[in-house]
């Protein structure tokens, strides 16, 4: 019960306390989270209807849920030789594979967790075109139109303030770039989200609600999920990191069933 009201508070706390407990959360899964083969940490996507899935390399299978969340994302951005920043880029799978499958001139990963950035690089080192660096998403260390695309993967949530955010995604990208945003909510916040954009100056262009194939991706990854937790997060987490994993019956998977929280996915150009 105390977990899930550390969850329920930590999506609905005042920014400023939202940004340093996610801060801490997020270090914490960097120090404790041991298994290199880790390299995703979203719900993932799962295909409902028959649609397009990506071809991938043998190496990349047991990732396909996580990595069909970033496909999703940037399925429909053009980013061969382009210039690319993801915001919130994690142990860097989804870096890996949009800079090595959709052959990105330049990928950077910017994430607030030093401890991730380190690992990152560590991890997939051997790309490139391919780079991660430790920054903040409300005061992003780039120049002003930088960027041809801007991704944000399911990190949003954590921030102390979305229109902040959404200034400097516009800020650092070029004229004509795209935005791709996916993210959840809790429906009681939809209000704020929305607003938000409006106030950013970017242009809606797509827009998609994507909630019941995350549940169906969550209950493809549950088994799998629960042994890597089994097996490498300390006895005194193990409840943080289910509910933080999403698995069945957490307070977050429960959520996205009942409806109380939704997933979407947008994509925005600068004009």
């Amino acid at each position: 019960m105390m977990i899930t009201y550390f969850w329920k508070f930590l999506l609905n706390s005042s920014p400023k306390v939202k940004r340093a407990m996610w801060k801490w959360w997020y270090q914490t899964l960097a120090q404790y989270g041991l298994n290199l083969n880790w390299t995703f940490m979203n719900y993932g996507y799962a295909s409902l209807n028959g649609e397009q899935v990506p071809e991938l390399e043998e190496g990349d299978e047991e990732s396909r849920v996580f990595i069909q969340l970033y496909h999703f994302t940037v399925y429909h951005l053009a980013l061969q030789n382009k210039r690319v920043l993801e915001i919130g880029s994690g142990r860097g799978g989804g870096g890996s594979f949009v800079a090595r499958y959709h052959q990105s001139e330049e990928y950077i990963g910017v994430d607030f967790s030093q401890k991730a950035v380190q690992l990152a690089n560590k991890l997939h080192d051997h790309i490139p075109n391919l780079k991660f660096v430790c920054g903040d998403a409300e005061n992003l260390p780039f120049d002003d139109n930088t960027f041809d695309a801007v991704i944000n993967v399911e990190s949003s949530h954590c921030y102390g303030d979305m229109v902040a955010f959404l200034q400097e995604v516009k800020r650092v990208l070029k004229s004509g770039g795209k935005f791709s945003w996916t993210d959840f909510r809790i429906k009681s916040n939809l209000a704020y989200l929305n607003n938000s954009f409006e106030q950013s100056g970017l242009k809606l262009v797509r827009e998609e609600t994507i909630t019941e194939n995350v549940i169906k991706a969550l209950d493809e990854i549950h088994d799998k999920k629960m042994t890597v937790i089994d097996d490498y997060v300390p006895r005194f987490l193990k409840s943080s990191f289910m509910q933080f994993a999403g698995v069945k019956h957490s307070k977050v998977y429960d959520a996205f069933v009942n409806g109380d929280t939704v997933y979407l996915g947008k994509v925005f150009e600068k004009p």
